[in-house]
């Protein structure tokens, strides 16, 4: 499986680069690291492990953090929400999952991309 993020700025109407964002996967009542990165000069991110590679991500429920108290920060912004989480569930892991980020300072919206 692979996976994809996007972050986009809507209060700005650009891209959020310089995003950081965590991956983890849930195990039992906790959850461990499986990866992450900084969105790019376009708001996007391809998580990769602590090696600098693709993260493995087999069947299970996976967890990404957008540190956005960072992003707003250095953009100048006040931001509501310092983080964000997005749960979802990786049900074929042969399939690709792309979790976009859609963010402004006082609201932000995700969905299932392609």
């Amino acid at each position: 499986m692979t996976l994809s993020t996007h972050v986009l700025d809507a209060a700005l109407g650009r891209p959020a680069a310089g995003v950081p964002v965590t991956l983890s996967r849930r195990d039992g009542a906790g959850w461990v690291p499986a990866g992450g990165g900084v969105t790019d000069s376009d708001g996007r991110l391809r998580p990769t492990g602590e090696d600098g590679g693709d993260v493995a991500l087999p069947a299970g429920v996976y967890r990404l953090d957008f540190d956005t108290a960072a992003y707003f920060a250095d953009t100048g912004q006040t931001g509501f929400y310092p983080l964000v989480s997005v749960m979802f569930e990786v049900t074929d892991p042969d399939s690709h999952h792309h979790v976009p980020l859609l963010l402004s300072p006082f609201a932000y919206s995700t969905y299932r991309g392609s």
